[in-house]
């Protein structure tokens, strides 16, 4: 698992701990998963390539930095909606696109009914924000749809993630390196994680 990082951070590890927690209220839930999510964006951003620009401070010029290439962030609805602000506090110059996928609870797999995103991915840094990587079909199914459209240089950043979705995103799309808080045991039957910390979307936004 080469392109598997794992964030091995003391506040990170309290927070995932909050989000497990099934008294965890909304609020107190929001909180810690946006505390997660800005976690998870610096430690992608050690990855990101720099330009080097000159600078006038009050007193000299001196050497400063940009990032290289533009950095488009596609929440896939409606659960990624919930990384987006920490990300965008950390990259508030990124572009926002969109994709809706919705699991079907019998064959588990992803139905997509909505896509959004900027154009020239090609000359982006496209990162997927998802909470879960459960199964991998939305994931999958979410690279799949950026690929098709010219992004060739993605990243996938989640919460909590199984092996199981894992291996798939593996066998699929290896060129992609995923961000997690947390490698989980394995999915139940119905595909969700263990221990996992139950739906995000819902337990996010209050639609319990």
């Amino acid at each position: 698992m080469s392109n598997l990082f794992v964030i091995n951070n003391p506040l990170v590890k309290r927070d995932v701990t909050i989000l497990r927690d099934k008294e965890t209220n909304t609020s107190t839930f929001r909180a810690a998963l946006n505390r997660v999510s800005y976690a998870i964006a610096i430690e992608i951003a050690n990855s990101f390539e720099l330009d080097e620009i000159e600078v006038q401070t009050p007193l000299e010029k001196t050497v400063g930095y940009k990032i290289k290439k533009q950095i488009v962030l596609v929440p896939v609805l409606r659960a990624g909606l919930s990384m987006v602000d920490a990300f965008l506090k950390m990259i508030p110059d990124a572009n926002v696109g969109h994709i809706g996928l919705q699991r079907d609870e019998i064959t588990l797999k992803p139905i997509d009914y909505y896509y959004k995103a900027p154009k020239k991915l090609e000359e982006s840094l496209t990162i997927v924000l998802d909470p879960m990587l459960a199964t991998g079909g939305s994931a999958v199914a979410s690279f799949n749809s950026l690929k098709q459209k010219g992004a060739n240089n993605c990243i996938l950043a989640c919460l909590i993630a199984a092996p199981e979705g894992i291996e798939k995103m593996n066998s699929v799309h290896p060129d992609v390196p995923i961000y997690t808080a947390s490698l989980d045991r394995q999915l139940n039957e119905f595909g969700y994680i263990l221990p996992g910390l139950g739906d995000a979307g819902d337990r996010t936004f209050g639609t319990l």
